[in-house]
């Protein structure tokens, strides 16, 4: 109870401490008191003395009695209610739902043990094998959490032990250690790799929306597919030279993959709809955007799914994961308009782009992405560093790039997932294969900087020029 208290009553004196700090010169009074209030907010989804969607709740009501937005209480309460009339909120709410029914089908296990069954005979070959699950999950899983520590984890936890690899007894480096990092380091790519692999991708849309920047799901995916494809196909060998398994060679886990699909018997009809509903989805996507929203196809599939039984009404009602989400996602869309509404964002834009303005456009693009992929050491939520600092950055970008806003746009926006890399803390999955025992505590620190240096590197070096040229 003291530690809650404690986690509680931090945030609050933070707000408090930046209130009572005189305002900078130029900005109103209530947008430095927002802006108090919104670090409070960003201060309590780091320590989560309450669940962040209630903590969003809180901060939104705050905002909307104390008037700091709109003082009119019909305008303020408008306003407050906005972020749930956000086309992209409910498209992170359905696709929670289509990654439920990868889970209530077993399709999603089915995918995963088939690439084991058929690659997972050498050591590199299983963690292609478990790379290719995740990519092939990525694009209906918005959550990595759900899909690398609720679907590829308990699968790959079962295969260590037959080759005597145990957490805490001096065998996890036998096959143990190699494996879970490298399905923690993909499923970092592969968050960034789809605009619906990771849930804070679609609060950039949301964000970049409200700069007047349109992205889309097939140029987000061909943005980035050279650093990821690159990515996926490089990891499993450079883990392979730097964190090397003892155990090269695995017989028995394309036998073991067999025998579990062999219990999950042929394709369901359910399946077959299921796959169908989503093949639907990716095609719609990539291709129909001129013809049907993303979110309005999205909410198509998940008819489907209804009228087809695959989904009963009381498993979309049951679904916490779903509904917690999308209140969650509802306050921050609508505290980050506040930040801008109240006119904070423009100020520190200003302000920063004061510091940087004498500077060769490219030099500053490099070093903004450097300080915003590195500084999430600071945050322990992707959510939470995309609510407070992407408002501002790409603010301070367009000043630079006008004419190139999706060149800005996804350069900052694919750093997202890859930044998950390089702390134990740095993103959902991160404390579940750290907490499985099998990587050290500075092997994984170690790892993490090693690989969030490479992630960036290549996407510097190999995204931006990329970039340059389609966009």
């Amino acid at each position: 109870m003291r530690k809650k208290l404690l986690k509680g009553v931090i945030p609050v004196m933070i707000g408090i401490l930046i209130a009572l700090i005189p305002r900078p010169p130029g900005l109103e009074l209530n947008a430095w008191i927002y802006f108090a209030l919104f670090a409070a907010v960003i201060a309590g989804l780091v320590l989560e003395p309450l669940p962040a969607a209630a903590i969003g709740v809180i901060g939104v009501v705050a905002a909307t009695v104390s008037g700091l937005v709109f003082p009119k209480p019909g305008d303020a309460i408008r306003w407050a209610l906005s972020g749930f009339s956000n086309t992209v909120v409910w498209l992170i709410f359905t696709a929670f739902l289509f990654a439920y029914g990868y889970n209530k089908t077993g399709l999603g296990k089915r995918i995963s043990l088939y690439f084991i069954k058929h690659l997972g005979g050498r050591t590199l070959g299983l963690a292609y094998a478990i790379s290719l699950s995740d990519l092939a999950l990525a694009p209906f899983m918005p959550s990595n959490t759900a899909r690398g520590g609720g679907t590829i984890y308990p699968i790959i936890s079962n295969i260590p032990p037959m080759y005597g690899s145990r957490p805490g007894d001096g065998t996890e480096r036998k096959i143990g250690a190699y494996i879970m990092w490298n399905a923690f380091a993909v499923n970092c790519v592969t968050s960034s790799m789809f605009i619906t692999a990771l849930a804070p991708n679609l609060l950039v849309v949301s964000l970049a929306a409200a700069q007047k920047i349109t992205l889309e799901w097939l140029p987000w995916f061909i943005g980035f597919a050279p650093v990821g494809l690159l990515l996926i196909g490089t990891v499993p060998i450079i883990t392979y030279l730097i964190y090397p398994p003892e155990v090269k060679v695995s017989p028995e886990v394309p036998r073991w993959a067999s025998e579990e699909l062999g219990k999950l018997g042929k394709l369901s009809v359910k399946e077959l709809v299921f796959l169908g509903g989503v093949v639907l989805a990716l095609i719609l996507w990539t291709i129909g955007s001129d013809y049907i929203d993303a979110t309005a196809t999205a909410l198509l599939v998940v008819s489907i799914m209804l009228v087809a039984g695959i989904f009963e009404w009381r498993d979309i009602l049951s679904n916490t994961a779903a509904w917690n989400v999308l209140v969650w996602f509802g306050t921050l869309v609508t505290l980050a308009d506040g930040l801008a509404r109240v006119g904070f964002v423009k100020y520190a834009a200003g302000e920063f782009t004061k510091l940087i303005g004498g500077l060769d456009p490219t030099v500053v693009l490099v070093l903004i992405l450097l300080f915003y992929y590195f500084i999430h050491y600071a945050f322990a939520s992707i959510t939470a560093h995309v609510t407070a600092v992407f408002p501002v950055i790409i603010t301070v970008l367009l000043t630079f790039f006008s004419q190139h806003p999706l060149l800005a746009a996804f350069a900052v926006a694919y750093t997202h997932g890859i930044m998950g890399v390089i702390s134990p803390y740095a993103t959902g999955p991160a404390p579940i294969f750290y907490g499985s025992g099998y990587i050290k505590g500075s092997d994984f620190w170690r790892l993490g900087f090693i690989y969030g240096l490479i992630y960036i590197i290549f996407l510097i070096a190999i995204g931006l020029p990329w970039l340059s040229v389609i966009y």
